[in-house]
């Protein structure tokens, strides 16, 4: 296939990578000069504008990190996308914001799907990212080529793309409140004396084994939270989305509220490009270990 990819950040590099494992035509676009340069050796093309990545393409994915990113290239992308060609958004956006731009595709007579992911940088190089799809059925069905190289696993959401967003951010909600339960368990067990390690141990090979609890909890014991694989800036981002679908159709979070406030915290403190397990140091702060 022909394929247009916007935003080259760490998800981008590695979704990218993987769609010039299957053979797959790849012009590249980045808004920010300097970051093609391994998929340019790897044999991507590099487009110089939006519109330019859109030429000839059969699909354009734009993986970007906020509203106001994609709100800047999709009005290149609707300019400039072919008539028989897909725009399919792939990074974490408001609900709002993917509903406005499906009626602006709509109007022009352009296929948009929605496909945010789940799944951390190392995923997406390895083609190991869950991709959470909504879309016309025909949409859907000219994507299935590139999804199937960046992910182990498609889950078709309800027909608007909306939905797919509403199912990335409850996701990412559970996943928050996951995170803070366990930065509020270290804490506690700490205060009693015990090793952490000893703590996630027991965690992990009882009714928490699974990933989150295993990678999340040991960057806990471990205390290691320079590396991130997802920041706490971008936590917030997506708690505050998940906030704001919420309020959209007037379902409480409560839960919610919470995290919200703690990576706030974790942020003043000077930890907000820590990865978002650095609540497990927020936590310590709060109840006098730190």
């Amino acid at each position: 296939m022909r394929i247009g990819l916007v935003g080259l950040g760490r998800m981008g590099q590695g979704m990218g990578a993987r769609l010039l494992s299957g053979g797959h035509e790849l012009l590249v676009y980045n808004r920010t000069a300097g970051k093609s340069g391994d998929l340019e050796k790897a044999g991507a093309m590099v487009a110089a504008t939006v519109a330019a990545a859109c030429k000839d393409r059969e699909i354009v994915i734009s993986m970007v990190a906020d509203d106001a990113a994609l709100n800047e290239v999709a009005a290149g992308i609707q300019a400039s996308l072919p008539n028989d060609a897909v725009h399919v958004s792939m990074g974490t956006h408001s609900a709002g914001a993917i509903k406005a731009l499906a009626a602006a595709h709509a109007e022009k007579g352009q296929a948009f799907v929605a496909a945010p992911v789940l799944g951390r940088p190392d995923a997406a190089a390895a083609g190991q990212l869950v991709i959470v799809a909504a879309g016309a059925p025909a949409a859907l069905k000219k994507c299935e080529p590139a999804f199937s190289l960046m992910g182990r696993k498609t889950v078709e959401a309800a027909a608007t793309p909306e939905s797919a967003l509403a199912i990335k951010l409850a996701n990412n909600f559970v996943l928050g409140c996951a995170i803070e339960t366990m930065a509020e368990a270290f804490s506690l067990v700490r205060k009693y004396g015990v090793n952490p390690q000893v703590f996630y141990e027991v965690m992990t090979e009882g009714l928490f084994a699974a990933p989150a609890y295993k990678v999340y909890g040991k960057l806990m014991a471990d205390a290691s939270f320079d590396k991130p694989g997802f920041t706490t800036r971008l936590g917030l981002k997506d708690i505050k989305l998940a906030l704001a679908a919420a309020e959209l159709v007037n379902v409480p979070l409560p839960s919610g509220s919470v995290v919200r406030d703690r990576l706030v915290g974790a942020i003043a403190h000077g930890d907000g490009d820590k990865d978002w397990a650095v609540l497990a140091r927020e936590q310590a702060r709060a109840c006098g270990l730190e």
